[in-house]
């Protein structure tokens, strides 16, 4: 008798816990039936283009005219300035050309017998445009979809060299016969000929994987190695003797048979190099703006600020005029001998803006506003009435984060966090700093109201591995930044979960998608404990997997989304076990809404999954959304009910995404 109690008590648990199992079987967690939901009225609402821009990429001047190259929309559109009006007095379409994919934009311009050049991206085709007639010719294809001309120069007979990206190389184009001629990959393991400039022997590159400065002979093709740097190579020009190029905050100096080196620090990136008659360099840097006056073996001068927080596409010299063009669109001045300064909106000067991909997005819904980033600006739509106010910013906002009526925003590629009052869009955006530390791309942000700070995880520009994270005081902007959290990889994601542990996701390709470390090929989770500053573990949830786009935490379980190859997974936080796995149509952004976990993702058409909890499978739950936004897909949910703001194509939109429901299924 002694024992039967003990007996029943150890029974009565187990009973419970059949019986609960046989519940579970008879009433599965999915989502309530349909017919139990309001799946009725429209599942899409439109309002109109998400991001609009007036961005430019590449810039050259000709005979009193600037010609400016569009960037986002499409089609990419020339744009003709006249730099004595102020005034855009022409546009022109850039067609389509035959080859898979379609122009965006195009970062290399050059002139060349009265004609205007023109490199795009991400089809990297030449185009040639007549002043004169207005007529624009596809003439070239350098390369297939997804890469890029990003620098064009004119040799003194005329001949137009580029260079170009993924192969690392320079080419050769011939206006008088039409022919084309590659010189190969500068450097092994290279991919960005950044800058090219040239004489009537040799062409210069500024190479970026490889940090090297190059001469290539343009008879035989022979590569010389002229400089290396820390940093990549950005920029270069070509004067009568010396060679001028910019690698992060250095200026090289060489003569261009590679003597005489010289290295100037100076204190911001050089983002463009303009020659003056007598080979005087004018140098624009980023993120300050400032704008120097550079002689080889004399003291540098700073020539002022006539746009600050920009990158300059390019600065032309005529008498004492230096004009350069800023990359949100826009045009300054600046008097080399007085030091003023001017400046000029394209869009007010009568360019056409266009939708882009946006960058982010951010619900306010407390004054019923939603904000999305994208280059160089905010859009701030009020969807009530239809109204919507550009913001500018200093560049990229990757990610968003909020903290009362503030909103936060991490800048690409200066690493600035900014921020920004949700409750007046046109008050002045306040600088917390910069991040600096070698991290440029802020892939992802969240606010903790227990520690009040900021969480960036963060990569660097380049091949470089080392990712962080970044703990950020919103009220003094002090930061703490951790350099190598995860080993040998970047940041990709972070998710902040219960009793301060963050947890981070991992990428072995790093923030320019290099070849990851031989004894590293699986992207790496790891928690990272907020009050000890350190990380408790690390481990590679699924091999063979190189990038983990997304992580969030919900209810105990890791959820994540691979970038490389496409799929999902879960964890169990307390057993680091991986519960399961499989595949998605492509990559994006994780959300928790209402205790359901979704994921919204491109390259498959525009999808959003449902992802748990309790599924063993992803169920689909709107798919037709489109490909189109820049970073990566994502949705900001309103506080109550299925309904969610993203993108349809390049458009704002509201979407019904009830998991109960039918698929919403959207079509152009």
């Amino acid at each position: 008798m002694s024992h039967f109690p003990r007996r029943t008590r150890g029974f009565a648990p187990l009973l419970a816990a059949v019986f609960t199992l046989l519940l579970t079987l008879v009433s599965p967690v999915a989502p309530a039936r349909a017919d139990t939901a309001d799946c009725g009225g429209a599942g899409v609402e439109r309002f109109g283009s998400a991001s609009l821009t007036g961005a430019i990429v590449g810039a050259t001047v000709h005979q009193g005219r600037a010609y400016v190259v569009t960037r986002g929309f499409k089609p990419p559109v020339l744009a003709e300035y006249d730099l004595a009006t102020r005034e855009v007095v022409r546009e022109t379409p850039i067609p389509d050309g035959p080859e898979t994919g379609e122009p965006e934009g195009a970062w290399a311009t050059t002139v060349s017998g009265g004609k205007i050049y023109v490199g795009t991206y991400p089809v990297p085709d030449l185009y040639r445009f007549d002043p004169a007639t207005g007529a624009i010719t596809r003439v070239a294809s350098l390369g297939k979809s997804g890469g890029f001309i990003w620098s064009l120069a004119t040799a003194p007979d005329g001949k137009v060299y580029a260079g170009t990206y993924p192969d690392g190389a320079v080419w050769e184009y011939d206006p008088a016969t039409g022919a084309k001629r590659g010189f190969g990959q500068l450097s092994a393991n290279e991919r960005y000929a950044r800058g090219v400039a040239v004489d009537s022997t040799h062409v210069y590159a500024a190479l970026s994987d490889t940090k090297k400065l190059v001469s290539v002979n343009r008879s035989t093709g022979a590569v010389k190695t002229l400089a290396t740097s820390a940093a990549g190579f950005s920029t270069v020009s070509v004067g009568r003797t010396r060679v001028r190029a910019g690698a992060g905050n250095t200026l090289y100096d060489v003569k261009t048979d590679g003597t005489d080196l010289r290295a100037v620090d100076i204190g911001a990136s050089i983002d463009s190099i303009g020659l003056g008659p007598d080979y005087t360099a004018y140098l624009s840097t980023r993120p300050n703006g400032e704008v120097f006056r550079y002689r080889t073996a004399e003291p540098l001068e700073s020539l002022g600020v006539p746009r600050a927080k920009e990158e300059t596409r390019g600065v032309f010299l005529d008498g004492t005029t230096l004009t350069g063009f800023s990359g949100s669109g826009g045009v300054w001045t600046l008097d080399v001998t007085t030091k003023r300064s001017d400046y000029v909106d394209l869009l007010e000067a009568g360019l056409t803006g266009g939708a882009e991909r946006p960058q982010s997005i951010l619900l306010d819904a407390d004054r019923g506003n939603v904000w999305v980033g994208g280059h160089f600006a905010f859009t701030v739509h009020h969807p009530a009435t239809g109204a919507r106010t550009n913001i500018w910013v200093p560049g990229e906002p990757k990610a968003l984060a909020r903290r009362g009526d503030k909103l936060y925003a991490a800048i690409y590629p200066s690493s600035e966090v900014i921020e920004l009052d949700l409750a007046d869009p046109r008050a002045p955006l306040r600088s917390l700093g910069y991040v600096g530390n070698g991290q440029a791309r802020p892939w992802d942000m969240e606010y903790d109201p227990v520690t009040d700070r900021l969480l960036i995880a963060g990569a660097p520009l380049g091949t470089s591995t080392r990712g962080s994270l970044s703990v950020v005081d919103p009220v003094t902007g002090d930061k703490q930044v951790y350099v190598n959290v995860i080993p040998n990889e970047s940041v990709m994601s972070l998710s902040l979960g219960p009793d301060g542990i963050v947890y981070l996701g991992g990428d072995v390709r790093g923030g320019g998608g290099g070849d990851p470390a031989t004894w590293n090929s699986a992207a790496s989770v790891a928690a990272f404990d907020l009050a000890t500053r350190t990380v408790k573990w690390e481990l590679d949830p699924v091999a063979g997997n190189e990038t983990i786009q997304d992580v969030r935490v919900h209810d105990g379980i890791l959820y994540g989304v691979f970038k490389r190859n496409a799929g999902w997974f879960t964890m169990d936080l307390a057993t680091r076990r991986v519960l399961d796995k499989g595949a998605l149509p492509g990559y994006g952004e994780i959300e928790v809404h209402e205790g359901k976990v979704f994921a919204s993702t491109y390259f498959g058409g525009g999808n959003v999954h449902l992802l748990g909890p309790g599924l063993a499978d992803p169920q689909l739950v709107a798919t037709g959304l489109g490909d189109d936004w820049y970073t990566d897909p994502q949705l900001a949910f309103e506080p109550t009910g299925w309904k969610a703001w993203g993108l349809v194509g390049r458009e704002l939109a509201r979407l019904r995404l009830d998991p109960a429901c039918p698929p919403l299924t959207v079509t152009p």
